[in-house]
């Protein structure tokens, strides 16, 4: 069975860990994307959103996202969005969930995101 909207991203979160979660169905299939066409890279950045999703010294390669990017409503709420680059075009967008202590992945994909041109 494929993953889809609201399914764990990956086991339970142990403690002090956080849990991941996709946001939409499509996340889930752009991280089965990203698994297959980069493995490791995508299992890094699995490790980087459980243990350290809001980290305070930001790279190129992992921070928030900008202007009408940087915010993404789940289930009513505005959360912070942030982003990982995966692979040169492969990015996984997430919103922040501090009370909950969750990540939520809603975008994965191989390919840039139009959205940021």
């Amino acid at each position: 069975m494929s993953a889809k909207r609201g399914d764990r991203v990956a086991p339970p979160a142990p403690a002090g860990q956080w849990e991941v979660v996709f946001g939409t169905s499509e996340a889930a299939k752009g991280w089965a994307d990203l698994c297959a066409q980069a493995p490791g890279n995508t299992y890094e950045a699995w490790l980087v959103l459980r243990s350290d999703p809001l980290p305070t010294v930001r790279t190129p390669r992992h921070h928030p996202l900008k202007g009408s990017l940087s915010t993404g409503t789940f289930r009513g709420r505005s959360l912070p969005c942030w982003q990982v680059e995966v692979t040169s075009g492969g990015r996984i967008w997430y919103l922040v969930d501090a009370e909950a202590r969750k990540v939520i992945v809603v975008h994965a994909s191989t390919g840039h995101p139009r959205a940021t041109g």
